[in-house]
């Protein structure tokens, strides 16, 4: 079931763009699993009749917009892609972009910025901390320790014993100077796609540890949808995710990852500005389960676009 927050959606086949160039790769960690997602996307695009040019950013950061494009499909992940870098440089060329503003696409990636403002939104979110090279930590354990500026499980550890502390620690500084400590929430692992004012189906996963690995390796996670959990709980998330989108001012689509305690009592722990959309990606198969096969997916997502400068909701 799907939860809407307002009555109207961007239909499907109405083209508001003809030309679209869909944006892949880059210099982040995640660069592999960009491409995989951009070229999934592009063939997506062409079977649904646009004109689409693969844009293959370059691990530098170099790329060229073919002529006449007329919008660009962000299938970015991590830095560069998700932290609004890329955003602002297609809006200095007059570019539209799917997604999110620069301004929320930079909010929602960066977790010491994130996470205060889920948490004074009101949204249930584990306890944090923010720590540096040579600073203590505060938090009991169990602890997961996540780099504030990376996405797809880079960098993140699980720390239980004290004797991981300093190696969890390092593998997480090894990607940013500053680190996230969070509070490990035991339980279930859920998580909510959003696109437009749609909370798509709850999707519980399988998988012991959601890290790299078992996001993006067919068969390591298993992708239960709907989540089976209660109703009740359901909607509960989707509103939840709702309204960590909204707080965060992101538009076009989004992803928010949960923790479901035995208790019943579940936990936002982040959002994905722009969620993978490989084969075994998770905002794919919570849309088919919505009704929405892929093309249409991404032709929804390409519709949404909001030009020019009310993407986001939110100017700081």
């Amino acid at each position: 079931m799907a939860w809407k927050i307002r009555k109207q959606e961007h239909m499907s086949g109405q083209k508001r763009f003809q030309k679209v160039a869909v944006l892949m790769g880059g210099p982040s960690s995640e660069r592999e699993v960009s491409l995989r997602s951009g070229a999934a996307v592009a063939r997506a695009l062409r079977e649904r009749g646009y004109e689409v040019t693969e844009v293959v950013v370059g691990e530098d950061a170099s790329f060229d917009l073919p002529a006449g494009v007329e919008a660009a499909f962000v299938a970015m992940h991590g830095k560069f892609g998700e932290d609004g870098t890329v955003q602002r440089l297609l809006r200095k060329r007059g570019v539209p972009h799917t997604g999110s503003s620069p301004e929320a696409c930079a909010r929602s990636f960066d977790k010491s910025r994130s996470k205060p403002v889920i948490a004074a939104a009101g949204i249930s979110t584990p306890a944090f901390e923010l720590r540096q090279a040579g600073d203590s930590r505060r938090l009991p354990l169990p602890v997961v320790v996540k780099p504030v500026r990376q996405g797809s499980s880079v960098g993140i550890s699980r720390v239980f014993r004290e004797e991981e502390w300093s190696e969890a620690l390092a593998a997480a500084l090894a990607y940013d100077d500053t680190v996230l400590v969070e509070e490990f929430i035991p339980g279930r692992e859920l998580t909510v796609g959003v696109v437009g004012g749609v909370a798509l189906p709850v999707i519980e996963i399988a998988a012991d540890f959601f890290d790299y690995r078992a996001k993006y390796t067919p068969g390591v996670a298993a992708h239960r949808i709907p989540a089976p959990i209660p109703e009740e709980t359901a909607r509960a998330c989707q509103a939840a995710a709702l309204a960590t989108f909204r707080a965060l001012g992101c538009a076009g689509m989004g992803r928010v990852d949960i923790r479901l305690r035995e208790d019943g009592r579940f936990f936002v722990l982040e959002l994905n500005n722009i969620p993978g959309m490989t084969e075994v990606s998770l905002l794919p198969d919570a849309a088919r389960a919505h009704g929405w096969e892929f093309p249409e997916l991404c032709e929804r997502i390409l519709n949404m676009i909001e030009w020019p400068g009310n993407q986001g909701g939110m100017n700081t």
